[in-house]
């Protein structure tokens, strides 16, 4: 399983969880699996680059996002590339992570979207 988390810098799993996910300036992608951890860079639309952060992410093959908070319009693109989101990580990326495994963070709803988002898209 592939799960991605916003974050500050490029340090991997000690990165701090970035607040924004759409404007975070890099993403962490850690395998599951073979516990391969990959930092690449936000190039979305909402860095000067191309696309919509969800699409970047789904392009990775990722399942899980794991994020401080992020609108409805968000939420629904995942949910259109079958990537679970949720929400309410802090701290580090590894403390993201360990958070959702200990099932402390919620999975993202309109109800929880963030409420400045409600009428804008992602863009």
């Amino acid at each position: 399983m592939k799960i991605c988390v916003p974050s500050t810098d490029d340090s991997g799993l000690c990165s701090r969880v970035h607040p924004h996910f759409g404007r975070c300036p890099y993403y962490v992608l850690v395998d599951t699996k073979t516990s391969a951890v990959e930092v690449f860079p936000n190039t979305s639309e909402h860095l000067g680059g191309t696309g919509l952060p969800p699409e970047l992410i789904a392009r990775k093959g990722v399942h899980v996002m794991l994020c401080s908070g992020l609108g409805p319009r968000a939420i629904q693109m995942f949910e259109q590339f079958g990537i679970e989101v949720f929400v309410g990580a802090g701290g580090t990326v590894k403390d993201a992570i360990n958070a959702w495994n200990s099932g402390k963070l919620q999975l993202a709803t309109d109800e929880n979207a963030c409420k400045e988002h409600n009428t804008e898209l992602v863009r």
